[in-house]
């Protein structure tokens, strides 16, 4: 699931009435994998089917909180999500800024071409965050995406509670905790056994493949040859997972001992 870097303009939000295509925010990396996470909204916004609106709302009772750490806080990618299962009803972005969790990168590779985000446990992290507030059509449409309940999905939904994880709202309210989509695997570590940290996905798979002859046998020795390839065969996408594993890429990302269990 990799969140653009802090220090990179962000996309702006306008006025109403403007479509993902006018703000930049319309290209779903399901589609485009080099472009994983996407972009994100600069604002809090709500999502109406190809328009990005003004939020006011930060809080919403009747909805399920989950934070998004990768493409699930890219409109683009939420609205292809959406429109596979025939949703149209509107849904609320809110950026909150976060304490506790680190975006890393998930040990597995997507059967849509990327090496997508995961979270880890990171005492004493800030960073920001959008969180989705989904009802209960969108949460059943994005769990299926994410391949939950399956047991042989790459993710879980885990509950992350405060004060573990603490996430603070553009107003000064915190919650009392959100879910999350967290790796099964785990997720990969930098050669110390540190997670390391989601990025620019051409830059991440270069990297992958460069200390990987087997993973360059494997899925090709450039990102494009990467992408075209596990998107062609789905068989790659397990191979080169397991692959993580054998190669000893893998550590666990902190958040085991979550369950799925809400409020």
């Amino acid at each position: 699931m990799d969140e653009p870097d802090r220090d990179a303009a962000p996309a702006s939000l306008p006025a109403p009435g403007r479509t993902l295509e006018e703000l930049g925010l319309a290209v779903a990396p399901r589609d485009h994998p080099l472009a994983y996470p996407g972009a994100w909204p600069a604002e809090s916004g709500l999502l109406v089917g190809d328009r990005l609106l003004p939020l006011t709302q930060l809080v919403h009772e009747d909805r399920v909180p989950v934070l998004a750490v990768g493409s699930n806080a890219c409109p683009g990618q939420l609205r292809r999500k959406l429109a596979e299962s025939g949703i149209t009803t509107p849904l609320p972005l809110v950026k909150t800024r976060v304490t506790g969790l680190g975006v890393g990168v998930s040990a597995h590779i997507s059967r849509m071409g990327y090496v997508s985000a995961s979270p880890f446990a990171a005492p004493g992290t800030v960073r920001e965050l959008f969180l989705t507030w989904l009802d209960a059509a969108q949460l059943a449409a994005v769990d299926a995406s994410e391949g939950v309940p399956l047991p042989d999905g790459n993710y879980r939904r885990a509950w992350l509670p405060a004060p573990h994880v603490r996430i603070e709202l553009a107003d000064g309210r915190t919650l009392p905790g959100a879910f999350a989509y967290v790796n099964r695997r785990g997720v990969l570590h930098d050669g110390t056994g540190t997670p390391r940290r989601h990025g620019d996905q051409r830059t991440l798979i270069t990297e992958l493949l460069i200390a990987s002859p087997r993973l360059r046998e494997l899925c090709g020795d450039t990102p494009e040859r990467f992408c075209a390839r596990v998107r062609s065969d789905p068989a790659l996408s397990a191979r080169g997972t397991l692959l993580f594993a054998q190669e000893k890429l893998v550590t666990a990302s902190g958040l085991e001992r979550y369950g799925g269990h809400a409020r």
